[in-house]
């Protein structure tokens, strides 16, 4: 696929820039085509859909296939309800074909600045493009946080964040420490069990929300949507209630019910634990969990409680990070935590044209809402375009100015 080199011109800038091929990048790309704007979208690696290429083998979307399609494309019905990594990645670079999508691949961007014709994109490459819209969808999950308990450094075992855990096959007969009791960390503690580890212990700082991902065909997803714009206390609420009826007390597992409200803790930016196992493996005793880790000594592992382990292998679900702060950081649109100051079809104060999407992680699920944003972006820089188009117009005394790139949508498609 040929991409010419842009210039500075603003006559030659793109119409609109996409920054990430995942699928909140694709999707605004496909809505954008569907309004006759053809975005160009910038991967820095070699293929679409990358960071679920890297995710681990057994993952699945949590959310089901129905409610999980990206805009104009449905997913196809023979991947089944629960939509795995590797069917995940099929339908993006399907859904990317499908739009005609103009994706380049192995760009990386190092940093972005206001220009005069709009926004100035520098790769490492040493590549410039411009673009009137710019739209940065580079993920949630995008750099891997590492882990920094004191003595860490000294650690004689075998140390890996969850981001390079792929499956149990090199953990077979071997006692692991999985850091962490988020969705990653509560899966791949069951990942191991299922696949021969000697032992498995989960290390739990702050007891999680666990939610089933689906109680008598009724996804929690849908439950999620019904409640997401309802008063926080009302969704602790309601959310307490359900978890006394679906999920058993763990406590006397060392897994004790959380104290903080499920939207409360959301609202901080802590997801629920969507149950794939990990209740029957804790009940069963397969699954142990145990206090924090607090630090390391040389073999050993000390524990928030006093005590002290002797794993093979720690694994660290410690999360990520975002990596916005070096491409943007610098423009005053980033909170203290590094996610963006507005969301969707709403622009930062003061960076006209420049969007984000992905940078929540929602109860009513990811996929849907990159859909919904995606939607909104694309009529947003569509309103914006055809101001600026009018405004032209006046000024060349009523004869419409077109802007930007010529495709026109047919069925859906652009030529």
């Amino acid at each position: 696929m040929h991409v010419r080199r842009p210039s500075l011109d603003p006559a030659s800038a793109e119409p609109v820039i996409v920054l990430g091929a995942g699928p909140g990048g694709l999707a605004v790309a496909a809505a954008l085509a569907r309004r006759g704007v053809r975005a160009l979208v910038l991967e820095r690696s070699d293929a679409v859909g990358a960071s679920w290429r890297r995710h681990y083998d057994r993952l699945h979307l949590h959310t089901p296939r129905r409610l999980s399609g990206l805009p104009g494309m449905a997913i196809p019905r023979r991947f089944g309800r629960w939509v795995s990594r590797d069917d995940v990645v099929r339908y993006l670079e399907a859904y990317a074909a499908r739009h005609h999508l103009r994706v380049r691949t192995g760009v990386e961007v190092t940093r972005v600045e206001r220009g005069p014709a709009g926004w100035v994109v520098r790769t490492a490459g040493g590549e410039t493009f411009t673009a009137r819209e710019l739209v940065v969808a580079t993920g949630y999950n995008h750099t891997p946080v590492p882990p920094r308990w004191p003595g860490v450094d000294t650690f004689t075992g075998e140390l890996l964040h969850a981001a390079d855990y792929r499956n149990p096959v090199p953990f077979r007969g071997r006692d692991v420490l999985v850091v962490g009791v988020g969705n990653t960390g509560a899966e791949i503690a069951v990942d191991l069990v299922e696949g021969g580890a000697g032992r498995v212990r989960l290390a739990v700082r702050t007891p999680p929300h666990i939610v089933r991902r689906s109680s008598a065909g009724w996804p929690a997803q849908l439950t999620g949507i019904l409640v997401r714009r309802l008063p926080v206390p009302v969704v602790d609420r309601i959310a307490r209630l359900l978890a006394l009826v679906e999920v058993p007390d763990l406590g006397r597992y060392g897994l004790p019910r959380p104290r903080t409200g499920l939207y409360s803790r959301v609202k901080e930016g802590s997801v629920p634990v969507q149950d794939v196992g990990l209740i029957d493996a804790v009940r069963a005793g397969t699954v142990e969990p145990v206090a924090a880790l607090d630090a390391v000594d040389g073999p050993d592992v000390l524990l928030a409680d006093g005590s002290r382990l002797t794993p093979d292998v720690v694994i660290a679900a410690t999360g990520y990070l975002r990596g916005l702060e070096p491409i943007v950081g610098h423009l005053g649109v980033l909170d203290a935590r590094g996610l963006p100051v507005a969301h969707g079809p709403r622009t930062p104060v003061g960076a006209p044209g420049l969007y984000f999407t992905g940078y929540t992680n929602p109860i009513s699920g990811m996929f849907r809402e990159l859909r919904i944003d995606a939607v909104r972006i694309a009529r947003a820089v569509a309103r914006r375009r055809a101001r600026a188009g009018g405004a032209r117009g006046a000024r060349a005394g009523g004869a419409r100015v077109a802007v930007g790139d010529p495709a026109v949508p047919v069925g859906g498609r652009t030529r």
